[in-house]
């Protein structure tokens, strides 16, 4: 049996895309896991993202086989990946042959940092991670709510970023997550310029208390950099951000609203729970060494 590999940055075509989506769907089949998220498919034709897919191709009917995803989300040089093999041929080695690759373009690409990608429940992709000295790290959860009408308070308005709100922003960032100036200022250039992104931020009586950063996926808004001022926590204002995208995405046409979430961020949890978020998915992160 052989097999071809193929190494393409993105963004994909849509033929490419249609394939992936074809793997995924057959492994969910044994597995009863989405791969479509860790494999970055939502991004796959994004010409803004960088990063790579190893594509394995069986020769006797040029079906796709095996497939990873390696991607540097922030632009710092620092890529998550993941892999994933058609059942029948995970008993052959094919999933260390593709990490193999995964490895060579890490390092062709002067990769400053990784972590490794799995689904919860998927044991036996767990146990390939630390056979090869990855441990894990830590989890993040997929919470979903529906998409809504929801009323949203007269003193709190919720709007686009503009430059002029730089400054606040980075205090907000700095603030609630602890970031130096350079990070929060990378920060704010990535989720503003970057297509598909919008950067949103919340007005209290003309004061500007928080931010949230949405995407439009499918039938869904995603939401990252959820960030309130510690000076005007526990007033609401998250809920009322997070509110704003259920509001947002119904008035688009959109069923959900999605975030992920680190699961030991219990005050995070707390906000989106209240926000009627609930889980609907896992994915464990694993550091190579430690």
């Amino acid at each position: 049996m052989n097999f071809s590999f193929m190494t393409v940055s993105f963004p994909v075509d849509a033929e490419t895309l249609r394939e992936m989506k074809g793997l995924c769907e057959e492994a969910y089949k044994t597995d009863g896991v989405h791969y479509e998220s860790i494999l970055n498919l939502p991004n796959a034709q994004n010409y803004e993202a960088s990063g790579f897919f190893v594509l394995v191709y069986n020769d006797e009917d040029n079906q796709l086989v095996g497939l990873a995803s390696a991607i540097d989300l922030l632009g710092l040089n620092t890529y998550e990946w993941s892999i994933v093999v058609l059942p029948m041929y995970r008993q052959i080695g094919l999933g260390d042959a593709v990490y193999q690759v995964v490895r060579e373009g890490l390092e062709v690409r002067g990769a400053d940092g990784e972590l490794a990608l799995m689904m919860e429940g998927v044991v036996s992709g767990k146990a390939f991670l630390e056979k090869r000295g990855y441990v894990y790290s830590f989890s993040e959860a997929t919470l979903e709510a529906r998409a809504e009408k929801v009323e949203t308070r007269d003193n709190v308005t919720i709007r686009p970023f503009k430059l002029t709100d730089t400054e606040a922003l980075v205090d907000i960032f700095c603030e609630a997550f602890g970031d130096l100036q350079e990070e929060a200022l990378e920060l704010i250039t990535f989720n503003s310029q970057t297509e598909g992104l919008v950067l949103w931020v919340a007005e209290e009586n003309g004061t500007v208390v928080g931010t949230v950063t949405t995407r439009k996926e499918g039938d869904a808004h995603w939401v990252t950099a959820l960030a309130v001022h510690p000076t005007y926590g526990g007033r609401g204002i998250g809920t009322e951000l997070l509110n704003s995208v259920k509001q947002f995405a119904f008035s688009g046409g959109e069923q959900f609203v999605l975030l992920d979430v680190e699961l030991d961020n219990n005050q995070a949890l707390a906000v989106y729970q209240k926000a009627g978020f609930s889980k609907s998915a896992q994915v464990d992160y694993f550091a190579f060494g430690g």
